[in-house]
């Protein structure tokens, strides 16, 4: 077996490589410019870290989604901080009959009841983590959304490979403390607010190919 054959069996990428089946519209045309293959890594795993909530980290994503309805794939949200907002993912184009929340929580009280104690019950981390692995896999997910907390690298790394059994786009949204840790993930990107504007400025920290520049400013 020669070494490109291992590389390529292992799933291994090197700096400077893009997938030959090029990205996914970001919906936004300085971001499409910026990154290899002109969009999103679909199927990939991407992380975005914003500096601080409410500053337009979802609505970066809202094009794709829209775009991923339409061709009737589902639109995976796990355990969401807040409940989405119906009028407005529909305003921005989205298919709600194509959206599906998934309450941890409930599911597992539901459960619970129909079953008998086990020696140990999961944490919720650990079932949301095990829920959004498997709207990864899920062959009909377009996307699938996840806002999780502290990850090790084992576990970004099974996500990774979920998303690439699935064909699937996985959204992780960090905290910007986890711009310093590896990360298999095809692109990360750090969201911060433009002093005096309602613009952010978007950062690539990591990505698979070449970059012309790093950074763009998006009105969100």
């Amino acid at each position: 077996m020669t070494l490109e054959e291992l590389m390529r069996r292992a799933r291994l990428w090197r700096a400077g490589e893009v997938s030959a089946e090029g990205g996914l519209s970001t919906g936004f045309d300085a971001l499409d410019a910026m990154l290899p293959g002109g969009g999103w890594p679909h199927p990939g795993l991407i992380e975005i870290l914003a500096s601080r909530p409410g500053i337009g980290a979802l609505r970066l994503l809202l094009p794709a989604l829209a775009a991923l309805g339409r061709r009737q794939q589902w639109l995976i949200w796990v355990a969401p901080p807040y409940l989405p907002n119906a009028p407005a993912m529909e305003a921005a184009g989205l298919e709600l009959s194509r959206v599906l929340v998934i309450d941890v929580d409930a599911a597992s009280a539901a459960g619970a009841a129909a079953r008998r104690p086990t020696r140990r019950q999961q944490t919720a981390a650990e079932r949301e983590f095990w829920a959004f692995e498997q709207a990864l896999r899920f062959m009909d997910a377009g996307a699938a959304l996840y806002w999780p907390g502290t990850l090790a690298p084992l576990a970004l790394r099974r996500l990774q490979l979920a998303c690439e059994a699935g064909g699937s786009l996985g959204v992780l949204f960090r905290s910007p403390d986890c711009a310093g840790q590896a990360s298999p993930a095809a692109l990360r990107l750090l969201l911060s607010p433009v002093a005096g504007s309602t613009e952010v400025t978007v950062q690539v920290l990591k990505c698979r190919g070449s970059l012309q520049t790093r950074a763009c400013r998006l009105a969100l």
